[in-house]
């Protein structure tokens, strides 16, 4: 019962898509179209450049998801077999950096993109996020239950740290690394107050603040609103669809335990 309550306003997204406007603000309301109208979608795609939004978001999603596996598998390495003067000090503030609310560092943060010429372009939307404390902390936990011995084993076979986590570390880690990367993309995906603030024009604009400008064009008009917000998170929902499975397997191997 639970389930369907939470699926029912996604469902009802999708029927309203497919009604004409007055069904929408119909008393009683009305579950089912009377005629499913497919043209919405339509409409839709020629109002808006929604085509130029999903290049955008698909470029800002993968790269910035390649920026957080990169940064996150090295830092967890670091942190995990290498032992250095306040690794667990720095490990600990790490942490403590993800208390701070999304709000506190908008105007600093905005000020160091504007010094660097970055405002409206991909550099803004992108590099900020390459690095995620979550992620890290995530895998940092699934390599802590690697054996020491595995990687002084490799090492005194002469295998480098590259290899020994290309070889050894990524080929158990698939499931967190899994998880790990539909955090990623659904974050980058559905990110709206950081894109409205650092983009002004199209041609970076990323498709939740694309979809923001065009509600505020078509006011109440329900059908194409709903139609837009579907054709926004088909791809996730398809994307979780083929994922569930690692996602599941990540938190029952791995599990958040040192």
């Amino acid at each position: 019962m639970v389930s369907l309550a939470m699926v029912f306003p996604f469902a009802w997204m999708i029927l309203t898509s497919l009604k004409t406007q007055p069904e929408t603000i119909q008393i009683p309301p009305r579950l089912l179209p009377s005629k499913p109208q497919w043209i919405n979608y339509l409409t839709v795609w020629r109002q808006i450049p929604l085509l130029r939004y999903f290049i955008n978001t698909i470029v800002v999603t993968v790269l910035t998801l390649l920026g957080v596996l990169l940064t996150s598998v090295l830092a967890a390495f670091a942190f995990s077999f290498k032992d250095f003067k306040g690794r667990d000090f720095t490990f600990m503030a790490l942490l403590g950096l993800m208390m701070i609310p999304q709000p506190v560092y908008l105007v600093p943060a905005y000020v160091i993109l504007a010094k660097l010429g970055w405002l409206d372009t991909f550099y803004a939307l992108i590099v900020p996020w390459t690095v995620n404390i979550f992620s890290i902390f995530l895998i940092r936990q699934h390599f802590k239950t690697v054996p020491r011995s595995l990687y002084d084993a490799a090492r005194m076979d002469g295998a480098s740290d590259p290899k020994f986590i290309w070889h050894v570390l990524l080929p158990v880690s698939r499931p967190v690394l899994v998880t790990v990367s539909l955090f990623s993309i659904i974050g980058s995906w559905n990110s709206f107050l950081w894109p409205l603030i650092v983009t002004n024009s199209e041609k970076v604009r990323p498709l939740q603040v694309g979809l923001a400008y065009f509600s505020q064009e078509q006011g109440s008009f329900w059908p194409q609103l709903m139609a837009a917000s579907t054709l926004v998170i088909l791809p996730l929902v398809i994307f979780y669809l083929f994922a569930q499975r690692q996602i599941t397997e990540s938190f029952v191997s791995s599990g958040l335990k040192e």
